[in-house]
């Protein structure tokens, strides 16, 4: 891990002196490395598709960042505790999810973040295939070791899916809603999908991978033709380039603080979160699971994640699972 330490410390002392140049010495006495080392550093941090500048007697200096996501990039600008620890970004993947699930069986620690530049068997609720076209999205896996029994693994979702929203909001300035159990909804159109899954056993976790897919600078002709719901990215709702890896850092950013409060404090929190971005609340919906229907008016959700639903005689129905549909 060392070389990628230093590749970091550099990226680190690039940002830090805003643009200017660094000495070649400077950097070696910083890293307390040779200068040679500096310089390979600095030819692998090239090859990975950095533009770095450099000029004899003063030195090194940062042009721009590549445009896929890099590892090293992403960690020197984290200040997580937990998550991000480790982050492995691969050209392509079959899965995020299922190569995350792997590195858990393996044994890889909690914390580890898994992203692809493109899935080629990417998957969403129920199993449902989830687009996933190279360079404009992002698609990330995060392996977390929770001490709680498996049928407490669903309230996750709901965490992930407020640091999703919180870190687009952030970053992108559009308002973004939550639609029950796992969906990001810009404008009504979906723009993220969620999808946890774990390994255990009756009584115990071994570990959960929450899967997210955020629709960045996909553009419209990149969507199937046949969508089960409208969708969008922050392209179609802007018209204008957002940076993948400003996302991504205020994703892991935000999931970090929230999995703090959450071993802490427990849902609540979390359920509040939720809540605060949840359009449907006190509204008028059909909820299907299968070939059953239930309408009446959304009360929110409970400890366990269920929602909440009034019936029209008053009397509130949990629901566990299926579609949220507002009624016409």
């Amino acid at each position: 891990m060392a070389q990628f330490d230093s590749r970091e410390k550099i990226l680190r002392l690039f940002r830090a002196r805003n643009s200017d140049y660094l000495s070649g010495e400077e950097l070696s006495q910083e890293l307390g490395i040779s200068r040679t080392a500096v310089w390979k550093h600095i030819r692998a941090l090239r090859a990975l598709g950095y533009q770095i500048d450099a000029v004899t007697s003063k030195g090194y200096r940062l042009l721009s960042g590549p445009v896929a996501l890099v590892a090293d990039e992403i960690r020197s600008r984290l200040s997580t505790r937990v998550i991000g620890r480790e982050i492995l970004c691969h050209e392509q993947l079959a899965s995020t999810n299922l190569t995350a699930m792997e590195l858990g069986e393996a044994g890889a620690a909690e914390g580890l973040v898994v992203i692809a530049e493109q899935q080629t068997a990417g998957k969403g609720r129920l199993g449902r295939r989830w687009e996933s076209p190279a360079g404009v999205n992002l698609y990330l896996s995060i392996l977390l070791r929770p001490a709680m029994p498996p049928w407490e693994v669903p309230r996750l979702t709901f965490l992930s899916a407020v640091a999703a929203a919180r870190a687009l909001q952030d970053v992108t300035g559009l308002k973004v809603e939550v639609k029950w159990p796992n969906d990001l909804l810009v404008n009504g159109k979906k723009i993220a999908g969620l999808l946890n899954e774990m390994s255990a056993e009756s009584d115990a976790v071994h570990h959960v991978v929450l899967g997210l897919g955020l629709n960045i600078n996909m553009t419209a002709d990149q969507f199937p033709s046949e969508l089960r719901y409208p969708a969008t990215s922050v392209w179609l709702e802007k018209g204008t380039l957002t940076s993948r890896l400003d996302v991504v850092v205020a994703l892991l950013e935000h999931f970090d603080r929230l999995y703090d409060e959450f071993l802490r404090c427990g849902m609540e929190p979390v359920r509040q979160a939720w809540q605060e971005l949840f359009a449907m609340l006190g509204k008028a919906v059909r909820v299907e699971s299968g070939p059953a229907s239930l309408k009446g008016v959304v009360a929110g959700i409970d400890e366990e994640g269920a929602l909440l639903l009034q019936l029209p005689d008053g009397t509130i129905e949990k629901v566990l699972a299926g579609d949220v549909l507002p009624v016409e």
